[in-house]
């Protein structure tokens, strides 16, 4: 009997990620500059690092918290009551085993066999994926594109939250275009939350990255105390500690008992000496962050007017967040055009396919790398567009 017929079919037939596959092609190539994964190009800061090495010096190696510990829970509290100017008690955080975890965890508590689960889109693919592998159905809300930009049409959205949908998510600002949905509109999608019996699921990974000034509006704006919105969040972004796993969810405290259980049945918590280094980035990276979003601003400018000025591209300066997500003229299959690219450009690209349905004419490129960088990398992606 073939081995994969054991496997069960949620788990045989998750999508690979398209992203991926361009990744592993372009590693093989010398000279390429990646723009393809969801990251920037800075270590970890060292005042982090520098904490958790601590903790690992003084023995802090044991199974801790399944909540997270309280020094970390309590510094999320004040991190996000400072953010959002309001008061945010620590019952309200759950520390994860990444961002990818706390969405699983939200999912898993919210959706199950048959349930629908409603998201705007175009999305990072994991979500979808993830809604899969839980035996829920995912349905995508597109947002439509104009030459201003990325909008939601609310009414297509009520019409998409039908009887069997239990959550919505909205991740903005989004990744992979960058739409960020102003204060009325967050206040919209709230008003079809309390139409309906869905859970919001919020994914404000990028609300540091605003390109405005200041964070991205937040349904921390828009929401009573203790309304049924779940908040997923991560460390990766705003202290470049992607490949450290830790994220967070913050959500109502009676929901508290679930998630713990939850946690115990997946990783059992996360290790004690990477919650320490998250405290310290918590409590000293605000000099980081604002040194960070002001890279990524500048390189946005740049990319993004390297492209604009071929004449020959579908692209708006995104909000938030540091995607530039674009459409080629005459390139329609953007999967073989990410693969062309890295042979003859050497510019790492993630193809349109990879993000649902909805844009598969467009293309992702991560801009937050050095401006030098940046700079070659929209130099020779748009005299590749040019001599197509």
């Amino acid at each position: 009997m073939d081995p994969l017929a054991r496997l069960h079919a949620r788990a045989a037939t998750a999508p690979e990620s398209g992203i991926v596959a361009v990744m592993n092609h372009g590693r093989g190539l010398d000279g390429v500059i990646p723009l393809w994964a969801g990251e920037g190009d800075l270590s970890t800061p060292r005042f982090i690092a520098d904490a958790a090495a601590r903790s690992l010096e003084a023995g802090e190696t044991f199974y801790t918290w399944q909540r997270g510990i309280p020094e970390l829970r309590q510094a999320l509290g004040l991190y996000a009551s400072r953010l959002y100017g309001q008061e945010l008690s620590p019952d309200r955080f759950f520390v994860t085993a990444s961002g990818m975890h706390a969405i699983q965890m939200a999912v898993a508590s919210l959706a199950g066999e048959g349930d629908e689960v409603v998201h705007v889109g175009p999305a990072w693919p994991n979500f979808a994926a993830a809604v899969g592998v839980a035996g829920a159905v995912s349905r995508e809300v597109a947002l439509d594109w104009t030459e201003g930009g990325w909008r939601l049409d609310i009414d297509k959205l009520r019409q998409a939250l039908g009887p069997r949908a239990r959550v919505l998510f909205v991740n903005t600002p989004s990744n992979p275009t960058g739409w960020t949905a102003s204060t009325d509109t967050l206040r919209d999608i709230m008003g079809l939350v309390r139409e309906t019996d869905v859970t919001l699921v919020a994914d404000e990974i990028y609300s540091r990255f605003h390109y405005a000034g200041g964070r991205a509006p937040s349904f921390h704006d828009v929401m009573e105390a203790d309304e049924p919105v779940i908040f997923v969040n991560s460390f990766s972004k705003n202290w470049a500690m992607t490949g450290w796993r830790i994220g967070w969810i913050e959500a109502p405290p009676a929901f508290g008992p679930v998630i713990e259980n939850l946690m115990q049945y997946s990783t059992s918590g996360v290790a004690a000496f990477m919650q320490r280094g998250a405290v310290a980035a918590l409590e000293g990276g605000e000099e980081f962050i604002a040194a960070q979003v002001e890279r990524a601003k500048q390189a946005r400018d740049i990319f993004c007017e390297a492209l604009t000025a071929t004449n020959r591209v579908a692209l708006t300066p995104p909000d938030g967040a540091f995607y530039a997500f674009f459409a080629i003229d005459g390139v329609e299959d953007t999967r073989a055009a990410a693969f062309q690219l890295l042979d003859d450009a050497r510019v790492g690209l993630a193809p349109g396919t990879a993000f649902g349905p909805s844009a598969p004419r467009f293309m992702r490129a991560c801009f937050h790398r050095r401006l030098d960088q940046v700079e070659a990398a929209a130099g020779r992606l748009a005299d590749w567009i040019r001599k197509r």
